[in-house]
């Protein structure tokens, strides 16, 4: 008689989860389940059960934080009316994984996978859509998720990483840099920048801050050696660092002057942040000062607002830009 009683208690723990399996998989407002449908169910899976009881189980399970509603217009039943994310949440966070090139096609498929779960299966038919991004090439290193959560756990315990890094040959062979030497170095924060994650760094050898790509680290392990850098990154500005490295190459800090026309007030803006400061110049035209590391992606982000934007100072940084277009016209003689 215990064991028949023990049996009893089972199936009544297996019942209650299997009503709450039900109603989150298959159930939002558009699709309720009727108690018919509930007691089908749970005969399905070789429980037999009352109205009763399974109103039982529903209170339970809103007792426990589980948003159930009753609809009693067509179609009628009991459905979940809130979940942790709404529907276009969700879509967000998808189409952001698809259109993220860091994360492989084969993890975007299980990523999108694991948040279909947070829907019924009828709004997670809608998260099985294709977003179409020009020029949005996957990549093929799946290290990178691992690589990211032992430079966090690096962080945490306030440890440095050895790796060696890689770079691309004309023949798309992978060729590690310092011939396969081993890079010691403090990470201090890790930022997303031109679509790519990189690890923010100290280098006691050269003993400045360095940035590297993730996706190209290999063999990455957790040292037991201390951080070094702390006084420095102390007082380091992560946001102001990131405006002043275009594309995360590094070159020559150097104050620099812009003259530009008015309407590239939002381009500045948004590159340099809202607090930069805007001097008219002319009714058509503003002046700006900001610090950049002068590099060839700088040159070529000015190159790109053509004759929208002109250096004013200091000197060097004009005459190192025209040397670099007439290096570049010489390419097409």
């Amino acid at each position: 008689m215990k064991g028949n009683i023990m049996a009893r208690s089972s199936m009544q723990k297996k019942k209650i989860l299997l009503v709450m399996k039900e109603l989150l998989e298959k159930t939002d407002e558009s699709h309720p389940l009727s108690m018919t449908d509930l007691i089908f169910m749970l005969s399905n899976n070789g429980i037999s059960a009352e109205r009763k009881s399974i109103y039982h189980d529903i209170e339970v399970l809103r007792d426990f934080g589980i948003d159930i509603e009753n609809k009693r217009e067509k179609p009628a039943g009991y459905y979940v009316a809130s979940r942790d994310f709404e529907l276009p949440e969700l879509k967000l966070l998808v189409d952001a994984v698809q259109c993220t090139r860091f994360i492989t096609k084969k993890k975007s498929e299980e990523l999108i996978k694991k948040l279909e779960n947070l829907a019924s299966k009828s709004e997670a038919a809608q998260l099985q859509r294709q977003v179409f991004v020009v020029n949005r090439n996957k990549t093929k290193n799946e290290n990178i998720y691992y690589n990211v959560d032992k430079i966090h756990t690096a962080i945490s315990e306030n440890a440095k990483v050895r790796f060696q890094y890689y770079e691309w040959t004309v023949a798309k062979e992978m060729r590690l840099r310092r011939e396969g030497m081993f890079y010691e170095i403090s990470p201090w924060a890790l930022t997303w920048d031109d679509e790519n994650y990189y690890m923010i760094g100290y280098d006691q050898v050269s003993q400045v801050v360095k940035h590297y790509r993730v996706d190209k680290m290999v063999k990455l392990e957790v040292m037991k050696r201390s951080r070094e850098g702390k006084e420095l990154f102390a007082r380091f500005d992560l946001a102001s660092y990131s405006q002043k490295i275009f594309g995360m190459f590094g070159g020559e800090e150097e104050e620099i002057r812009l003259v530009c026309k008015n309407e590239l007030v939002g381009v500045m803006i948004d590159r340099f942040g809202k607090e930069v400061c805007l001097h008219p110049v002319s009714e058509a035209s503003f002046a700006v000062t900001v610090r950049v590391n002068v590099s060839q992606q700088f040159f070529g982000w000015l190159f790109a607002l053509g004759d929208k934007v002109r250096i004013e100072s200091p000197i060097w940084v004009i005459e190192e830009f025209k040397e670099r277009m007439r290096a570049v016209q010489e390419c097409y003689k």
